[in-house]
Parts: structure tokens; sequence; C-alpha cells
């Protein structure tokens, strides 16, 4: 089994913890946080023998093969980046980085150090996916997509009662797009794959951080509209619509459910529900794959590589046309 590190202290760690254990390929050797209590408690609560509270000591420790990163958007780049430096195999959260010269280096870095680095995206790595790629040919001449995730943050009424919380920080480089937008792009470009031409709108909150906000992504033939919202509550169901049926998918963000609905009456469910774990489960163990199967899945593992700097550079584009800043762009 590989030694796993963590850093951060979120539920979306815990999660990935618990789906590392379930795929029965990991174990977890260390927990990384700035605060050593909060750290320890951490590690007690999920099994782990030591804390790192220097990021530099966790890197150069030889007790770790490979780290999952859950810490803000701004700081993904860096950590990263000492982490592959240091010869340790690196699974980020999304977004990879804030923009693709630097998700590009970051991927050469891993390569010319014999890493893997891979961005958790749960639509990637379902068991599914190859009956969801069917499915949208069975559905006829796509002309209409429309990706939503629209959830009031659990966060929002921290930064309504005059906290700050990171989610909403633009310092961070966190806000509505892409913390759940980027869940609505990777589908589309996965699906459909750069558009010709892109627009985006948002709404802000006084913080600086965009609040909710909508892109439509042209190409020749079909359009693909995404909305998003951390302050207002949706029904939270996506679907792309074609001449001869329609594929439903609730809840964009965990594609744990996936319906097939064609005009004939025919009515197939695609993707089961499932729990969170199982969702991380499934990331953890391509995540092994790569690293322990590089030649056998190199074809696949650079087709991620090469979605995710897409991805980076849609998100950096649809801040732009949106007006969404952060103090860390540098460009």
């Amino acid at each position: 089994m590989l030694r796993l590190a963590t850093i951060g202290t979120s539920w979306i760690t815990g999660a990935f913890i618990d789906g590392a254990k379930l795929s029965g390929k990991f174990t977890l050797t260390a927990v990384y946080s700035r605060d050593a209590e909060r750290g320890a408690a951490f590690a007690l609560k999920h099994g782990a023998p030591k804390v790192f509270t220097d990021l530099a000591e966790l890197a150069a420790s030889p007790d770790v093969d490979a780290v999952y990163i859950a810490s803000p958007n701004s700081l993904h780049y860096e950590q990263a980046k000492l982490l592959l430096d240091n010869q340790k195999h690196v699974l980020c959260e999304k977004p990879l980085t804030i923009n693709s010269a630097y998700a590009q280096e970051l991927f050469a870095l891993a390569a010319k150090r014999g890493c893997i680095l891979m961005e958790g995206i749960t639509l990637l790595h379902i068991p599914e996916l190859a009956d969801f790629r069917a499915a949208l040919g069975r559905i006829g001449k796509v002309k209409l997509a429309h990706f939503d995730f629209s959830r009031v943050s659990s966060k929002y009424r921290d930064y309504v009662e005059g906290r700050n919380p990171n989610i909403f920080n633009p310092a961070f480089a966190t806000g509505t797009l892409m913390d759940i937008g980027v869940y609505c792009v990777y589908p589309a470009l996965y699906l459909f794959g750069k558009p010709k031409a892109v627009s985006a709108s948002a709404t802000f909150i006084d913080s600086g951080a965009d609040a909710s906000g909508a892109s439509i992504l042209e190409y020749d033939d079909l359009i693909a509209v995404l909305t998003y919202s951390k302050t207002t509550q949706g029904c939270d169901i996506s679907e792309i619509q074609g001449d001869l049926g329609t594929i439903l998918i609730k809840s964009i963000g965990t594609m744990s459910q996936v319906t097939l609905k064609l005009l004939d009456g025919t009515q197939e469910e695609i993707v089961s529900p499932r729990e969170k774990s199982d969702q991380m489960r499934y990331i953890a163990s391509d995540f092994h794959r790569f690293i322990t199967q590089p030649d056998q899945s190199a074809g696949e593992y650079q087709e991620l590589c090469t979605l995710s700097v897409d991805v980076c550079q849609a998100l950096r584009t649809l801040r732009r046309a949106a007006g969404i800043k952060f103090p860390c762009d540098i460009d």
C-alpha cells in the first residue's frame, strides 16, 4: 500500500481519507495543519500517527509516498510544486491552479520527477463513465446542455453574521465559480471540447467574491449553459438535451444519479446514487493505478492532464468575462 499524507482538516479531507481507506490501497501516515492542536485532533479522529505543522518537513519525509491537497485554491500551486520537487505524488482538490500556465508547469515538473499529479474530479472516475459517454450517443443530436450547481453554502451564514470564511474571501482565489462552478465547466469540456466562444456574468457580495453566476459556452452546433450559486438554493438538476431524448443528472458535483430518458419511453438509470466515501474511493483507486501502473495507464492519464489544463484556462477566461478578480492573478 502507498503511504498517504493529507493537507487540510475540512470535511472533504475526511471524506477522502474514508475513500482512500475503502480502496484498500493507501495507509494514512500523516496529516498537515498549520494549527498543531487542530492537526492533532484531526489525526486522532482518522488514525494518523504523525502530524506536521511544517510543510517542508512533510515534503521531505521518507515516510510519505503521496499527498492529498485540500487547502484554499491560492495555495495549491506552491504546495504542489514543493511536494513534486520532493518526489511526492500529488492528488489536488479542484481547481488545480488559478491559471493554465501554473497547471502546465506542475504537470511538466511531475513528469520530470517521475511523479503523478492528478486533480480530484468525481465525474472522471466513476465506474460508469463509459456508460455515461455511451448514453450521450443514444439521445441523438445534442443541441443544448444545462449544467447547474446551486446550493446555499454552509459557510454563508458565517459570512452574513460578519465573519470572513475562506470560501468567500478572494484572497484565497475562491468564490462560487472556482468552488462549484468548476463542476459545471468540467463536463462541458470533457463531453464537448473547447468552446469557440464564451460569455459570463456574476453577482458579487461585499467581500468581492462572486456569489452566483452564469456562463454560456458556444460550440458549432450546440450551446452549454452553466449556472452556479453558493448563496441561493436550486434543485440541483442538470440535463443534456438531444433530439431523441435527455440525460438527467441529479447533482453534477457528485455524479451519483444519472438517468437516460428517450422519446420512445425508454428510461434507464445510468449512474446509481452512492455515498461520498464511495465517490472518493474511485478517485483514490485511479490515483493509485496511475502511480503503480504508469505504462498501462499512460494514455488515460495524459488525457486527464490535458483536460485539467484546459479547465484551468476556461475558468480564467470565464473569470475575466464575469469581472471576477483575485489578488494572486498574474494575467
